[in-house]
């Protein structure tokens, strides 16, 4: 049997970053988590994840910036990031998109919504 995939959840709130864990540890999935960008940043440099879940609504640095990071790094620029956001406004979901995000699903989200996007882009889909 192969090790499971892995997703980094970058959510500054502890409460949202823990249901989507635990939806993706029900899904068979191994989780890591950062409660902002500094310690994403800092995890990206040892881990290289399966895929981002990234909120763009952090208190340090945005979540954009981060994504942007993740797109210039050549370890790193062929992961998919999934933008889980409040903002929902077009604008915000193209800044989001034009930043490098490869899908952009907006809150509050369901278990199956989630675990059909990640495996949407574990496939190669966006």
């Amino acid at each position: 049997m192969s090790e499971p995939r892995t997703i980094l959840i970058v959510e500054d709130e502890v409460d949202a970053a823990e249901m989507f864990a635990e939806m993706m540890r029900v899904s068979g999935y191994h989780v890591l988590k950062a409660y902002g960008s500094g310690p994403a940043l800092t995890m990206l440099n040892a881990e290289t994840p399966d895929v981002v879940l990234l909120d763009i609504m952090m208190p340090d640095i945005s979540g954009l910036e981060v994504l942007r990071y993740i797109r210039r790094d050549p370890r790193l620029q062929h992961i998919p990031v999934i933008i889980i956001s409040a903002k929902n406004l077009p604008s915000d979901i193209k800044a989001g998109m034009d930043a490098g995000a490869t899908l952009y699903l907006t809150k509050p989200i369901g278990y199956q919504e989630l675990k059909s996007a990640i495996e949407k882009v574990l496939r190669g889909g966006s």
